[in-house]
């Protein structure tokens, strides 16, 4: 074993033996990607899959920030650890997160098990880097009960934090036409609850009935809208749970005499929420935490939680894959003079892009030919 390695094995050590410096200088060498970063994630890698991880996205302004404060001090008040990323918009100058040194934590300051880190999007505006995930992995090796994912807000790229997060929130502003129509553009698709925080502002209720619309069309266009309550508790007409999910042993179990299939073989539904909190003050928190946990429960019983594992790997794998190669070809096209050269060549109509990357990427080709040989 290497010095490097030796080191490094050590660091993952002090990390799952808990201690909170070796988290942090874990977290900073993922960041960064210093040279060994690769070699920590993956040996915290077989310990973690026991963390709740939740993503809070939706519009600067709508007050992110302040509803994973309430949400983390909830958390803490239960007697659970917490993990928070902020996924900052990235600097120009240095790559660093912007915000990164802002206050947020004010109900939780001191308490060393809250940990708070704000991380930089990489480029990546409103989305999580590969970097913010591995740093997920690394909180959920250290025993976090509860990850929380901040992202920016910064509109369709926020289906990122899909790939990170168990449960997606999407807040929104009361009387915000403008994240409504944000929401229709994409964003709808990716949220499992809807909070219209700031609720005791004026139109907040038609905010509410606007995003239950969207949600009721979204599901089925040919719906009208159900003003009814949407409760934790609350069932469609097949024993569905409007943001929660049918318990076989609810369902009818008598079936006709034809033999059509009763409701306890239908599987689990989740019909997204929409609910009205006010981050300040800490009203509509511990309904949003409820149902943040009916969620939970319906991808343990529906079998997505570990779907959504399988596909949050595969994408992992594709986005690594994409990385490396990239960085190899790269590196060939610096070898050969670097792209400018190229470039040059084609608009002086020497060649073309299309000859160009299909040279580049022949020797690629044959050693992969080789292979299969």
């Amino acid at each position: 074993m290497t010095m490097s390695r030796a080191v490094e094995s050590d660091l993952v050590e002090r990390l799952l033996d808990g201690e909170h410096r070796a988290l942090a200088r874990a977290i900073t060498k993922i960041e960064s990607q210093s040279p060994g970063y690769r070699d920590i994630v993956s040996e915290l890698h077989a310990h973690t899959g026991d963390a709740s991880v939740v993503g809070i996205t939706g519009s600067p302004g709508a007050g992110k920030s302040t509803l994973v404060d309430k949400l983390a001090k909830h958390y803490r008040d239960q007697g659970e650890t917490v993990g928070v990323i902020a996924v900052d918009p990235s600097s120009p100058y240095t790559g660093g997160a912007v915000l990164g040194d802002r206050i947020r934590m004010a109900s939780n300051v001191g308490d060393m098990d809250v940990f708070f880190r704000s991380m930089s999007a990489r480029g990546q505006l409103g989305g999580l880097s590969t970097a913010t995930a591995d740093a997920v992995k690394a909180l959920d090796a250290f025993g976090k009960d509860r990850i929380i994912i901040e992202t920016v807000g910064a509109g369709q790229n926020e289906v990122d934090v899909v790939k990170t997060a168990d449960t997606v929130v999407v807040l929104v502003q009361p009387g915000s036409g403008d994240d409504v129509q944000m929401l229709k553009a994409g964003i709808l698709e990716i949220g499992d609850l809807f909070v219209v925080n700031k609720a005791d502002m004026e139109g907040a209720s038609r905010t509410v009935a606007e995003l239950q619309e969207m949600i009721h069309l979204r599901d089925d266009p040919r719906a009208n809208l159900d003003t009814g309550h949407h409760g934790a508790e609350a069932f469609d007409d097949a024993g569905h749970g409007h943001g929660g999910h049918a318990d076989a042993s609810d369902a009818e179990t008598d079936a006709d005499a034809e033999g059509e299939p009763s409701d306890a073989d239908e599987p689990p539904v989740w019909t997204p929420q929409v609910l009205e909190t006010v981050a300040t003050t800490g009203e509509g928190i511990d309904e949003l935490v409820e149902t943040l946990d009916d969620h939970r429960d319906y991808l343990d019983a529906s079998g997505e939680l570990a779907e959504k594992a399988r596909k949050r790997a595969g994408e992992e794998i594709r986005q690594l894959l994409r990385s490396d190669v990239n960085r190899l070809l790269e590196a060939e096209l610096d070898r050969r003079g670097g792209v400018d050269a190229f470039a040059e060549a084609v608009v002086e109509k020497e060649t073309d892009p299309y000859a160009v990357a299909e040279d580049v990427l022949e020797p690629l080709r044959e050693c992969l030919d080789d292979r299969d040989d």
